[in-house]
């Protein structure tokens, strides 16, 4: 659901009524992944996707029908070959889809309720769409799988472990799912875990689904040339907070990078040692100028990020290495090093560089092999619950 939390946000500001369809889990080959959400209201406007449109009119159904009778179901669809006019996914794989009703005049009740835990589902489910409109951190828990007069309950988790709302059962319950979905919140993971009713692992199961809202992940982009700005063009369009980075000031500019969400006139391994960075953070050094590269990857490639990749050509990539291992950077860590940064698309232009650059970054965040589908023997859809 947090996937579409911007419009969801509007439509609660608008005083709309809902339902939204979240998937809840997967199997087998699925083209959305846990998280994945489609909301109609009460005019019949739909927004978002849970799949690639196979089993979309069902579940527009079921949403128009959770805002008729205001209950929160949870529908499986799948694929068989026995009925070729039943709904499902042509794909093969099984999809589960939570779908709930939010009202509009409960959910505004989250800007007065002052007692969090008592808030109910709808106001938990609008202080949500709110923290994750404005990219704050935060995990949404609600009972997927359970007794029927606890499914569909909220509970809203922020970073150091307070909460909002109630599962609705013991208070156990809610100390246990606050745990679990803080866990999740820290690693930025999207999926369900189950937990005893009674808050411990050996009650009633309870299948909870976390949604986690994380600040967009950041890229870096040092160098600021040509390549440089239609990266940051492809980074802002797979939901990266990109910044650009160079000391020359004549270059470094807004006209130039309009995309950019922070443009930094600064020596490169300054501003990296002065500016924050985790797991999912991306940097692409397109400077492919020793002055410039050598002392940047040097820390660079200490630091526990998800991409370090590098621009130039073979005889740079192989020059750069040599002073980066006269500067005393280990061969473990030059493993790390993508360079020549990018696939290999043919790419010629600018912009067919970025696509070159962006499919290397996906490839590996999502542990794709960057080998053409047609003839491959590797899975399509791969299970990945990481934001």
């Amino acid at each position: 659901m947090l996937d579409i939390a911007e419009e969801l946000n509007r439509w609660v500001g608008q005083g709309r009524d809902f339902a939204v369809a979240t998937v809840v889990a997967v199997g087998g080959s699925a083209p959305r992944g846990p998280g994945a959400a489609l909301a109609v209201d009460s005019e019949g406007t739909v927004i978002g996707s849970v799949s690639g449109g196979c089993v979309e009119g069902a579940v527009y159904e079921l949403c128009r029908q959770a805002l008729e009778d205001g209950a929160t179901v949870l529908q499986r669809f799948g694929y068989s070959d026995d009925d070729a006019f039943a709904v499902g996914l042509t794909c093969g794989g099984v999809i589960d889809i939570l779908v709930t009703p939010v009202r509009a005049d409960t959910a505004a009740d989250t800007a007065v309720r002052a007692d969090t835990a008592g808030k109910p589902a709808d106001a938990v489910f609008a202080t949500a769409l709110a923290a994750a409109a404005h990219g704050e951190a935060a995990a949404l828990a609600r009972i997927a799988e359970g007794p029927a007069e606890l499914r569909g309950r909220a509970l809203l988790v922020r970073p150091g472990g307070s909460y909002e709302g109630s599962l609705g059962g013991h208070p156990e319950l809610d100390r246990t799912a606050a745990a679990e979905a803080q866990a999740m919140l820290d690693a930025g993971r999207t999926g369900t875990v189950v937990i005893g009713e009674q808050g411990s692992r050996c009650g009633q199961p309870l299948t909870l689904l976390v949604e986690s809202s994380v600040p967009a992940p950041r890229m870096i982009v040092f160098g600021a040339i040509d390549f440089a700005s239609a990266l940051v063009s492809v980074g802002k369009f797979l939901g990266y907070h990109v910044t650009v980075c160079d000391a020359r000031p004549v270059f470094a500019t807004r006209a130039r990078f309009p995309d950019a969400d922070e443009i930094v006139v600064d020596w490169p391994h300054r501003y990296l040692a002065s500016t924050g960075t985790d797991g999912r953070t991306v940097l692409c050094v397109l400077t492919h100028d020793a002055k410039f590269d050598v002392p940047l990857l040097e820390s660079a490639l200490r630091l526990p990020v998800a991409f370090v990749g590098a621009m130039g050509s073979r005889r740079t990539h192989e020059d750069r290495n040599r002073r980066l291992r006269e500067a005393g950077v280990t061969e473990r860590e030059l493993a790390r090093l993508h360079s020549p940064i990018g696939l290999d698309l043919g790419a010629r232009t600018p912009e067919e560089t970025a696509l070159s650059i962006a499919a290397e970054i996906v490839a590996v965040r999502r542990g794709g092999s960057g080998v053409p589908l047609k003839g491959a023997h590797t899975p399509i859809h791969r299970v990945d619950s990481v934001a």
